[in-house]
């Protein structure tokens, strides 16, 4: 039975409280999960050596994700492009995520963590392809946190496929090329129903997106560190928080219309905080 997240304790659960204190958390943190490769190499260690490390901190990850509260975590586990890496790094990159997902899912379950998938994933093995799913069925009904794992994913083939979609059920008539908005568009993604990631954390220091998410990530945060994925733990994640909450998302405007519609919230919400107790 699903009991949600083993909650922090000492000073780590002292530095969540203080974050939540200082600001929003993101609804939405997407992440990617970048040198683990270098990460080996430094250590004079076979790539697969820094695969397997990189799976430590998807826990850490997942688990103080869960216990501030954030709602949707998103992680770009596998790219359309890496398919194109030597045939035995895939190979092994298969066999570990079997084994990750054998491994980590009964503790996520009993930590109410719902698993989704987004991507290709008819091109995963298809050993990998049922204990995904059975994963995915298992975890269906659990409140916490969602985490939703890229594989065999890439913006473009998700705004392609979305574009298909699109063009049939117009051509059907059932939509009218004129009156498609942007939600609809996003329906048609394959997050549809999952808000966009308020905030986007890229580990190994490089500055692109690499294919992740295009549509979604229009008004997303963004945070780059130099870390290495494998050595990625949550005290980098609080700091990329907090990094966010000092931030002013201004979605297109500019900072006086962001304080005037705040002030014009606030005032909605006094007005009607009166008429509730003076009657109208």
């Amino acid at each position: 039975m699903s009991q949600g997240p083993q909650q922090a304790t000492g000073e780590d659960k002292k530095q969540q409280d203080a974050l939540r204190a200082s600001g929003e958390i993101p609804n939405h943190i997407a992440i990617i999960m970048d040198g683990n490769g270098r990460w080996a190499k430094r250590r004079g260690m076979p790539r697969i050596a820094g695969h397997n490390e990189g799976v430590e901190s998807v826990r850490d990850t997942v688990e103080a994700c869960g216990q501030l509260g954030v709602k949707y975590l998103t992680l770009y586990a596998f790219s359309t492009e890496n398919w194109k890496r030597p045939q035995e790094e895939v190979s092994l990159l298969m066999r570990l995520l079997l084994r990750a997902l054998k491994d980590e899912t009964d503790r996520l379950h009993t930590n109410n963590v719902r698993i989704r998938t987004i991507g290709q994933t008819a091109r995963l093995p298809l050993e990998v392809q049922r204990e995904l799913f059975d994963d995915i069925a298992r975890t269906k009904d659990n409140t916490g946190l969602t985490l939703i794992l890229a594989l065999s994913y890439s913006g473009r083939w998700d705004l392609t496929e979305a574009i298909k979609r699109i063009a049939a059920d117009a051509k059907a008539g059932t939509i009218v090329p004129e009156d498609i908005t942007e939600d609809q568009v996003a329906s048609y993604l394959s997050t549809d129903a999952v808000p966009d990631p308020d905030l986007m954390i890229r580990t190994s220091g490089e500055f692109r997106i690499s294919n992740f998410l295009l549509w979604q990530l229009a008004y997303s945060e963004i945070y780059i560190t130099p870390r290495l994925w494998p050595s990625f733990r949550r005290d980098e994640l609080y700091e990329a928080i907090r990094s966010y909450q000092k931030r002013e998302r201004r979605f297109g405007m500019v900072s006086e219309q962001l304080r005037s519609q705040s002030n014009e919230q606030g005032k909605g919400y006094f007005d009607r905080l009166i008429k509730s107790v003076t009657g109208p």
